[in-house]
Parts: C-alpha cells; structure tokens; sequence
C-alpha cells in the first residue's frame, strides 16, 4: 500500500466532537503514542492504543465507525491505518499528528497535575 493510497485529513477535518471528553459512536480518535507521550497531552475523548499493542486490542475498536488515528507527526499513524484499512476498518490518517493538533488550537488535555502539551 502506498502512501497515496492511505487516506490522510488535516486536523482541521477531525470532527470538532473530540474537542469534548464524549465522542459520538459515529467516528473514533485512535492515539497511537507511547504512554509517556499520551501523559504529556491527548485530545480530549481519545482512545489510547500504543502502535505496538493496536493487533492485540483490536477488539475494543469499532468497526462501524469511522477511526481518525494520530500519533505525534503522521508516521506511526501512517502504518496503523495501513493495518487497519487492510483488516476491514474504515481509517483514516491525520497528517501532521498531534503537533498540528496543538498548533491548530485543538484542545488538549493531561494526566497528571501539568498543563498538556505535545512539544
């Protein structure tokens, strides 16, 4: 699969649903960082699945919605929707990750006691 045929968005085609803790069943944000980076900041309403453990829990995504997946710059989220376009879901990749999630004023949350940010 190439990279024309993955399907990529900007963050600004995200629907502004994940802006809030409730996403609709109709679409789901997949953040696929590591722990630390999901700690640091995430977008409010996210599933976290590390890239590593995304076959292990498939399981706990849906296949009727659509899956926005980010990762930190677009690279890990790039293979993840590869994979999951390849078992049947309906992925798609947000260009530029959570860096241009931050620097286009989406909103960010933290675990933790600190201000969320991603760089």
């Amino acid at each position: 699969m190439t990279s024309s045929e993955v399907s990529s968005v900007p963050v600004d085609a995200v629907p502004a649903e994940f802006d809030t803790a409730e996403p609709g069943a109709s679409a789901l944000l997949l953040d696929v960082r590591e722990d630390d980076e999901w700690q640091l900041g995430h977008a409010p309403g996210a599933i976290h699945i590390p890239m590593v453990d995304v076959p292990a829990r498939v399981a706990e995504l849906d296949y009727d919605a659509q899956l926005y997946v980010v990762c930190r710059q677009g690279g890990r989220s790039f293979e993840v929707v590869k994979y999951l376009t390849h078992i049947g879901f309906d992925a798609v990749n947000v260009s530029g990750g959570m860096v241009a999630w931050q620097q286009a004023g989406r909103p960010l949350v933290a675990d933790g006691d600190h201000p969320a940010k991603i760089y």
